[in-house]
């Protein structure tokens, strides 16, 4: 893995894990027209990792707030006060506690399927499919009027939806933050709420993913230097991508991203 491949790779993952046209199924396709011939897992953790600096960076004041008031929630579980009451009071804390609970469909889709997953980032023809998949559940978001969003809260039931969407972004071509606003969307959430909830929902499954790809011999393999080049682009060219997307979803202008989905994924499948 050379340097210049990597920051080619680090640019297209931060572009495209925040633009819902699929971070994973746009690395198989460079990676293959880079020549690698097989997809190097490690790097694409790597790149992931630098988009999750900058989601961090954007969210940063959920981050904080999430932090304080989990911990002063924490402290009056202990001290025996009501539980609900005690959410009430930390809202941030009760969001921290839905993105938990929308990390188990993940969680349990990458311990069941990783293998099965793993075998389709080899898979220009999935990839190709995939993305029509993407740009038919961003077309959705056409049919959903701007008053059907009023949720001003995720109740548990919508975080185990949004974790399963998230669960099934896990196939290369479907995009993960797509998926998972259109179906915050389609459950009534606020355009902002359903963005903002999407991100928080990427933290965890970015961290376990790493965790599980992290190994020396990987490492060896793609090089120290090959690794931070591709973490520091996709950090920054992330970070901005970021802030067009949420520009688009308080607009209602996701379906925009269909048309180039579709012809994406029908180009892959005809050449």
């Amino acid at each position: 893995m050379d340097t210049i491949s990597s920051i080619i790779l680090g640019i297209v993952q931060g572009l495209t894990e925040f633009l819902p046209i699929s971070s994973s199924g746009h690395l198989v396709l460079f990676q293959n027209l880079l020549g690698f011939k097989e997809p190097e897992l490690l790097l694409d953790c790597s790149l992931h990792l630098g988009t999750l600096l900058a989601v961090c960076i954007y969210l940063r004041s959920d981050l904080k707030s999430i932090l304080m008031e989990t911990t002063k929630f924490t402290m009056g579980f202990f001290q025996s006060r009501g539980t609900k009451e005690s959410l009430q009071e930390n809202p941030h804390a009760y969001l921290a506690l839905m993105v938990l609970i929308g990390t188990l469909p993940t969680l349990l889709a990458g311990l069941f399927f990783r293998a099965a997953v793993e075998n389709l980032f080899g898979s220009l023809s999935t990839v190709g499919i995939m993305l029509v998949v993407t740009g038919l559940i961003l077309a959705i978001t056409k049919l959903i009027p701007e008053e059907h969003g009023r949720r001003q809260e995720v109740a548990i039931l919508v975080a185990l939806g949004i974790g399963a969407a998230q669960g099934l972004a896990l196939v290369p071509g479907i995009s993960r933050s797509g998926a998972t606003i259109v179906c915050a969307l389609v459950c009534g959430l606020r355009r902002e709420l359903a963005a903002r909830f999407s991100f928080l929902l990427a933290i965890p499954a970015i961290i376990g993913a790493t965790l599980v790809q992290l190994n020396a011999e990987a490492i060896g393999r793609v090089g120290v230097l090959s690794l931070t080049s591709g973490f520091v682009s996709a950090a920054l060219v992330g970070l901005i991508a970021l802030k067009i997307l949420m520009g688009m979803v308080r607009k209602g202008k996701l379906f925009w991203f269909a048309p180039y989905c579709w012809a994406l994924g029908l180009f892959i499948l005809l050449t």
